[in-house]
């Protein structure tokens, strides 16, 4: 695993791991590195610090990243409790905001929905005090699924 430093094109900088520096350069050019705070594709490798261990006398060295068996323990593990939330889930699509405000106004009876909304979208169902939440997976929308 390899942690690189990324800045997005509107300045957020953000760490995030790879299986290898190949990895990071394909999903990247697939548009599948975003800012996790503003959503934007558009990511480079920020300035990072090297991590040089300190000598002998200067303390203790960092800890090492984590194993790669324990990354994917950990992601296999988060990502069984997101489809286990999400079993008796609706899958909506883009129609999630609009869902979601139907239910919040009572206009349809309320019932657990999972779908895409855009930022901006979300950020309005958040001020309009409809509580959503972001899936920390992303998911295979059924249409797009083998």
């Amino acid at each position: 695993m390899i942690v690189f430093d990324l800045r997005c094109g509107q300045g957020h900088v953000f760490e995030a791991w790879f299986g290898s520096s190949a990895a990071y350069d394909s999903q990247r050019d697939a548009g599948l590195v975003r800012c996790p705070v503003c959503d934007d594709a558009s990511i480079a490798k920020a300035v990072m610090a090297p991590n040089i261990g300190a000598k002998g006398n200067r303390g203790a060295t960092p800890p090492a990243p984590p194993a790669p068996e324990a990354v994917k323990h950990a992601l296999a593990a988060l990502a069984a409790a997101q489809a286990k939330i999400l079993k008796g889930s609706e899958w909506v699509g883009r129609d999630f905001a609009d869902r979601a405000r139907a239910m919040h106004d009572g206009a349809t009876d309320p019932a657990p929905i999972h779908g895409q909304a855009t930022r901006d979208e979300a950020k309005a169902l958040i001020e309009d005090g409809i509580t959503i939440a972001p899936l920390p997976l992303p998911i295979v929308p059924p249409e797009q699924a083998n």
